[in-house]
């Protein structure tokens, strides 16, 4: 449905984390949402949406890959 990467971004991760922590204390395990990547289904025609049993792949390099199944 989308893919994105975050060379994709407006701002990237460096200048999102210098900007927050002047705002903010940053502590170890604190996650940072950045919003979706261009390509909503919703602004598709048609729209499409996310059902039972599709499956969301979140990975970092190195790191590694969540995946989570939708459930009604």
């Amino acid at each position: 449905m989308q893919e994105g990467n975050t060379s994709d971004m407006v701002h990237d991760a460096y200048h999102i984390v210098s900007f927050l922590s002047h705002c903010i204390t940053l502590l170890p395990g604190d996650v940072i949402l950045t919003g979706t990547p261009s390509g909503v289904g919703l602004f598709r025609s048609p729209r499409i949406f996310l059902k039972a049993g599709d499956v969301i792949e979140s990975e970092i390099t190195g790191l590694g890959k969540l995946c989570n199944t939708i459930v009604e």
